[in-house]
């Protein structure tokens, strides 16, 4: 055998050079891809900065945080948004309390249950039409039930049954997809040990999804939150503090916002202006710390790996 035989390569090397074709082509696709990514986060950043900026003129007062606007006229300055801030809570709270039990039997069914059944494509069906409902519609269904049907008083907690409305469908979505994720393969090597089903959910599939569902009910509630129709349908506003849901008018952020904006002239440096964006930037931060808490929640609770 001769030696240019010996020193020629078994085989064509299997990386190629590559073209400059391919090097425009990934170029570009990398430009379109970074240019993206700026035009979703600059609206993001100037909405924050612009919140930041308008509404940290009141946030650093104690009275902020622990008066209301009971004994403050309209367009006198002082007063806080204690009471806004509780109903905000109290009805979110109530609305959570109830969407988020249903929402999860829900997606369980969907994903461990009913699979491609009649019923479970049915569902589907529904929630796909309830997470496209708007807010407006949600506040006059439960208006002509709660209070035109039943003749029940408007209150805080009608508002948390519109919001149920709303926030079931987003539940459902995110837990849905986050139990889709966990491996079958946990599943079925529960199933080989004798673990009975309801058992191998609670057990295995849900602490391995949880910190996914967790996340996704942050968001449900982080969007419920923010809604002002219900408020403005079925609960009138007060400037005082009311504890109870069940009955009287209860405020809100959201509908406290609304209420400066038609009592008040809107020109910068007024007292109504500040409040509106105080209110806004109060509203915001409490939905970061409801959502760094379930964060911390999610990663204690979640199942540790070695």
């Amino acid at each position: 055998m001769s030696t240019s035989t010996l020193e020629a390569p078994a085989s064509t090397p299997a990386f190629q050079q590559v073209s400059l074709g391919r090097k425009v082509k990934n170029g570009l696709a990398t430009t379109l891809v970074w240019l993206s990514f700026v035009i979703a986060v600059v609206p993001l950043v100037w909405v924050l900065y612009t919140v930041i900026a308008y509404g940290i003129k009141r946030i650093p007062y104690s009275n902020w945080w622990s008066d209301d606007f009971g004994d403050v006229l309209s367009d006198e300055v002082g007063g806080g948004v204690v009471h806004a801030i509780i109903g905000t809570l109290l009805q979110g709270l109530v609305c959570a309390v109830i969407a988020v039990p249903i929402g999860m039997l829900v997606a369980i069914y969907l994903v461990e249950y009913g699979r491609n059944g009649r019923l479970a494509k049915a569902t589907t069906f529904m929630v796909d039409i309830l997470s496209g409902v708007p807010s407006i519609v949600a506040a006059l269904f439960i208006y002509a039930l709660w209070i035109t049907t039943l003749g029940l008083p408007r209150s805080g907690f009608a508002v948390s049954l519109a919001l149920v409305l709303l926030m079931i469908p987003v539940v459902v979505r995110s837990s849905e997809e986050m139990l889709r994720i966990v491996p079958d393969d946990l599943r079925e090597a529960s199933y080989a040990l004798g673990v009975p089903k309801w058992k191998t959910i609670m057990k295995i599939v849900l602490p391995t999804a949880l910190s996914g569902i967790v996340g996704g009910v942050m968001m449900a509630l982080a969007r419920v939150m923010g809604e002002t129709a219900p408020l403005l349908v079925l609960v009138g506003y007060s400037a005082y503090t009311n504890w109870d849901i069940f009955h009287g008018e209860q405020a809100a952020l959201p509908l406290l916002m609304n209420n400066e904006r038609v009592s008040n002239p809107m020109d910068p440096g007024s007292v109504g202006f500040d409040r509106i964006w105080g209110a806004a930037l109060t509203l915001v931060l409490i939905i970061a710390l409801i959502n760094l808490l379930a964060t911390v929640f999610a990663r204690l609770v979640a199942p540790k790996k070695k």
